[in-house]
């Protein structure tokens, strides 16, 4: 399946803020947006007139880098996210934290979301005693997420549990380190999502 090869740093200067794609290196001396704030390229340092279309794209394409989706994903999300009853971008946003890749970072079982989608896809969890490998899997409330028991060695799910208390438990999430476990309690609200987004701008994009 297709994906994104080059530096993700770039994607984080591109959008002009921390989308935590590189795990412990996000929270150190060493981001980029911190080392230089201004985006990539021969015209970085540039100053732009951004037009309404421009501002609708950057914010498509931030929320599509933060969950690490590549365009065709994101779009049929949206459009599932259309046919489901209540707000278009609310749903879209309630559907992206439900993908088993975010939730397994959300729940601290590993440091990136990157991170996340390959362990998932090497078979290290299960979803209610059963082995998922699928990345857009959507978790429901109430589901439990484990770490399988050959796999609670595994060096980058232990590294990212010693560093959960960095990066915090949402509350709609219980994690029970200690047994490699947790528990999405609830499909978090809107305004429990601290993202710095605007799903509304997406909507109004995809609507043109």
């Amino acid at each position: 399946m297709a994906r994104y090869k080059d530096p993700v740093c770039r994607l984080c200067r591109r959008e002009g803020m921390k989308l935590f794609l590189k795990g412990d290196r996000c929270y150190s001396d060493k981001c980029a947006v911190e080392r230089r704030e201004y985006a990539p390229g021969q015209h970085g340092q540039g100053r732009t007139k951004v037009s309404e279309y421009g501002t609708q794209l950057r914010e498509k394409q931030k929320i599509r880098r933060i969950y690490g989706l590549l365009e065709r994903q994101f779009r049929k999300t949206f459009h599932e996210a259309e046919r489901v009853k209540g707000v278009t971008g609310e749903n879209l946003i309630k559907m992206l934290e439900s993908r088993l890749d975010n939730v397994v970072y959300r729940m601290g079982f590993a440091n990136s979301r990157t991170e996340a989608r390959l362990l998932v896809s090497q078979q290290h969890f299960t979803v209610n005693g059963h082995v998922v490998n699928i990345a857009s899997y959507r978790v429901k409330a109430g589901d439990k997420v484990s770490v399988r028991d050959k796999s609670q060695k595994v060096t980058r799910i232990q590294g990212a549990l010693d560093a959960v208390q960095r990066r915090g438990v949402p509350e709609w999430i219980s994690l029970d380190a200690a047994k490699f476990t947790a528990t999405m309690n609830m499909i978090p609200e809107r305004s429990q999502i601290t993202l710095p987004m605007n799903e509304q701008l997406v909507v109004e994009l995809y609507s043109k």
